[in-house]
């Protein structure tokens, strides 16, 4: 290698050198060539400044002031975090959380103009956790206070047996210093275009209570196993954070039209597929459509999930511990903890780094700008903030409640894990003939 660049020295330096050269003469002569041009553009902005300025100040205060009357308006919600405790057996399947989840189809908060944007008030945002500290599991639920009658309702209406208990935010306990610790954040995105759906708990069969339960095959055991895996003085979490699906997003080439970006992505993939099944007799004058059973599954696969309520979602990850324990294996047990749920002819689940890779020393001096983006990403979780400001996610999942409800529901006696705690007794109503 050495020889080479001896060998080879010369020549880049003499390239160099006429780089060099030909910039020093060319700089003067664009410029002398181009500043006629330059003093006209800046003497045409002047002149149309007060047609231009205006509109700029107007946009630059209405997205401020967005920004700040939702801020106020978050800033002053009360929030509750719901621990889910499991009993001993669950018969129920994930239809169970799917009838609940359709309840978090809550959207009343922002029905007005005045509403959204002179009030700030948004739509009813919930995060569905399950989290391991130091290998013990639990489900969670992070929501408004106002909806914990709600949500406390709609939920023993599915699982009589379970106990619903106000948590103290876990979150609070964890602090990010580089020096003691270390942590890895992940968001997840979908492998295909928001229409096609994941593998559900329908497609694994457990949606079907004649199954006896040694032979469900479960895919949140996955995720399960992995966090149950966690040791001394490190923690997993995981959440879903979501809120009602509307089409009120602004259309392309119209001052106010709105439409439903999702939907209108469906009926493209529906035809697109129909598009390439069609087949054309020897004439080249009569088509007739002659989809594969894989197209055909496509097809009804996307307008099952259509049939379905939809909801924006956001998925993020963060394996966090101390740094004599952090385990470097875990990052990828993180990163492919929801592969049980992708399919290749459909859509899955593919990882988003919050970290950038900085493969050279000069572009992260010290981990600087990766402690960062660290930092950020655990406030991010904390703040459960993904649709709006201060952190706004990279990328909105659409997901039905089949898909949610496959992702996070109560597991039964199939999850094994012995670090997922379950109540040792049934709950059951007091007898109606006891003495006053």
């Amino acid at each position: 290698m050495f020889e080479e660049f001896i060998i080879w020295s010369p020549i880049w330096l003499t390239a160099l050198v006429g780089s060099i050269i030909g910039l020093v003469y060319f700089i003067p002569t664009v410029a002398r060539e181009y500043a006629g041009l330059f003093e006209q553009s800046i003497a045409m902005l002047l002149i149309t400044m007060p047609y231009w300025l205006p509109v700029l100040g107007i946009i630059i205060f209405w997205n401020t002031w967005v920004v700040f009357v939702r801020g106020r308006y978050l800033a002053g919600i009360k929030w509750s975090l719901l621990e889910l405790k499991l009993p001993l057996e669950i018969t129920k399947t994930p239809l169970a959380m799917e009838t609940f989840l359709m309840s978090l189809h809550q959207g009343g908060s922002e029905a007005t103009f005045i509403d959204r944007w002179w009030k700030g008030q948004t739509r009813g945002i919930f995060s569905l956790e399950i989290i391991s500290v130091e290998g013990q599991i639990k489900f969670l639920i992070y929501t408004q206070t106002k909806f914990r009658g709600m949500i406390e309702a709609a939920l023993y209406a599915q699982y009589p047996d379970i106990e619903i208990h106000e948590a103290v935010d876990y979150t609070h306990s964890v602090h990010f210093d580089p020096k003691e610790s270390d942590m890895y954040v992940i968001d997840y995105k979908f492998t295909a275009p928001d229409p096609y759906p994941i593998n559900t708990y329908v497609e694994y069969g457990i949606d079907d209570t004649n199954v006896d339960e040694e032979n469900k095959i479960d895919p949140i055991n996955h995720m399960l196993e992995f966090m149950g895996s966690i040791g001394t003085n490190q923690q997993c979490w995981f959440q879903l954070i979501m809120r009602l699906h509307k089409d009120d997003q602004h259309k392309p080439g119209t001052l106010f039209g709105k439409w439903d970006k999702f939907k209108d992505d469906a009926k493209k993939e529906i035809e697109k597929i129909r598009a390439s099944a069609v087949q054309k007799t020897g004439d080249d004058k009569i088509k007739f459509p002659n989809p594969t059973k894989g197209e055909q599954e496509r097809i009804a696969a996307i307008e099952r999930k259509l049939s379905k309520l939809p909801f924006d979602v956001g998925l993020r990850g963060i394996y966090f511990a101390k740094k004599e324990f952090f385990n470097g294996g875990n990052i990828g047990s993180l990163r492919t903890m929801l592969r049980a749920y992708s399919t290749g002819h459909l859509n899955g689940f593919k990882p988003m780094n919050w970290l950038n890779d900085f493969d050279y020393p000069w572009q992260d001096y010290k981990d600087m700008r990766k402690n960062a983006l660290k930092r950020e990403g655990l406030e991010a979780y904390k703040r459960r903030s993904y649709f709006y400001p201060p952190f706004v996610g990279k990328l909105n999942l659409v997901m039905n409640t089949e898909e949610i409800a496959s992702i996070f529901h109560l597991p039964g006696q199939v999850a094994k894990t012995p670090t997922l705690p379950r109540l040792p007794s049934k709950r059951s109503e007091a007898p109606g003939n006891l003495p006053i």
